[in-house]
């Protein structure tokens, strides 16, 4: 990311050489025109990025973006700067943190341990973490009462544990206490002390943090590894993801790490740029990642849980993950939306036309967003197409301009 070299790569005039995996197990590149898209059509993805790129807006300033379909990469673009004051340019390289893009990641493996008979859905996570036995639940009355039941790992998994979300947020980060020196095992086994928002399985809520780091305890507990390590070995090295890790050197001695901002008044003001923790492994959002990275690890989804011949998850175990198990949801990034359902750390995009996105039926995925970083993943299997794209601003129309821009390219 530190190299020069142009920053847009429309990938229709590849040769057939590259069609071969680069390595390890990533998506290998190809011609659109070989998978059914026109690469003219596909071209309009510039137009729909650059609309949101207007000179002297802050939102957004910089996009990276990667399209794969029938599992060829034909799309690789970076445009605009990653960071404010020196104007350096986006590349497709550059690294973002995911933020709660990171419970997709999260989520897959846990079911990991699933498909290994290590762990149920129905498992209680006091089973893992013995702190959880007895949670108390706010209470309308001053005295929090107790759980009508123990939540499970399904509960964290759909958010609807009430464990960390809507008015216990708050309450859940001042007892974890988690900061860059705590480690994962010391905030969970911290979050007890924090009423749950609801009785669990009440209803959905989303769990910024608490809900996915408590899951991603749980694998640590269960494979005897720490987080960073099992996901490195079980997840990004079969996957060929060298880009994605908890941690990377602070924005000052990594040139590839986009700046994070905070949104104030006045406008984006740079905030912690420390680079993540080599200490605490939030699943919540502590992951780091480059577009095409993580558009691998989308196509190993698309593909029934393998990639090129590297298999994580059984067909039936993505099956799962994408299946309607919460009806209704108020999404932190665009609210309640008729014709969209929740599964196993993903939401489901039912009826396209009532969600008002320009997708397939069946599309799942997930964002995420802090300060000046948004993320989105989109996995169509009704296409066979994988989405990342990558923003340093905040317009998130950017988003739905960009599926419409690759639903109208393909063309067979």
């Amino acid at each position: 990311m530190t190299h020069s070299r142009p920053s847009f790569v429309v990938l229709g005039a590849l040769t057939a050489a590259l069609a071969v995996p680069l390595a390890g197990a990533t998506v290998p590149r190809g011609n659109p025109a070989d998978v059914g898209m026109s690469p003219e059509r596909l071209a309009r993805i510039d137009q729909a990025i650059d609309r949101h790129l207007i000179p002297g807006n802050l939102y957004p300033v910089g996009v990276v973006a990667a399209v794969a379909r029938r599992g060829r990469l034909v799309y690789s673009r970076a445009k605009g700067v990653m960071n404010i004051e020196s104007k350096k340019p986006m590349a497709t390289d550059s690294i973002f943190r995911l933020m709660s893009a990171s419970k997709v990641i999260v989520s897959a493996t846990v079911l990991m341990l699933v498909d290994e008979g290590r762990i149920r859905l129905t498992d209680p996570v006091s089973q893992f973490i013995p702190e959880f036995a007895n949670l108390p639940v706010a209470a309308s009355s001053s005295s929090p009462v107790p759980a009508n039941r123990r939540i499970t790992i399904r509960d964290l998994l759909t958010h609807t544990s009430g464990l960390g979300s809507g008015a216990s947020f708050e309450e859940s980060l001042r007892v974890s206490a988690f900061g860059p020196r705590t480690t994962l095992a010391e905030a969970v086994s911290r979050l007890p002390k924090a009423p749950l928002e609801f009785q669990p399985g009440d209803h959905w809520s989303y769990s910024p943090l608490a809900g996915f780091d408590t899951l991603l305890r749980i694998a640590e507990v269960v494979s005897s590894k720490p987080a960073d390590e099992l996901l490195r070995t079980r997840i990004f090295q079969p996957l060929g993801m060298k880009d994605t890790s908890f941690w990377t050197p602070a924005a000052d001695r990594n040139p590839r790490l986009v700046t994070l901002y905070d949104q104030t008044p006045q406008g984006f003001k740079p905030a912690d740029n420390s680079g993540g923790s080599n200490l605490y492994f939030s699943g919540g959002g502590g992951l780091m990642s480059t577009a095409e990275d993580l558009l691998q690890f989308g196509q190993m989804l698309l593909n029934g849980g393998e990639l090129n011949g590297v298999r994580i998850l059984s067909p039936r175990t993505v099956d799962l993950m994408r299946s309607t198990l919460v009806k209704e949801f108020s999404s932190p990034f665009d609210g309640t939306k008729a014709g969209r359902t929740f599964g196993l750390g993903v939401q489901i995009i039912n009826d396209p036309v009532t969600v008002g996105y320009r997708v397939g039926a069946g599309t799942f995925g997930w964002d995420g967003s802090a300060g000046s970083i948004q993320t989105h993943l989109w996995i169509d299997p009704s296409e066979k197409v994988v989405g990342v794209v990558f923003l340093e601003g905040q317009n998130v129309t950017v988003f739905r301009d960009v599926e419409n821009a690759v639903m109208q390219a393909i063309i067979d």
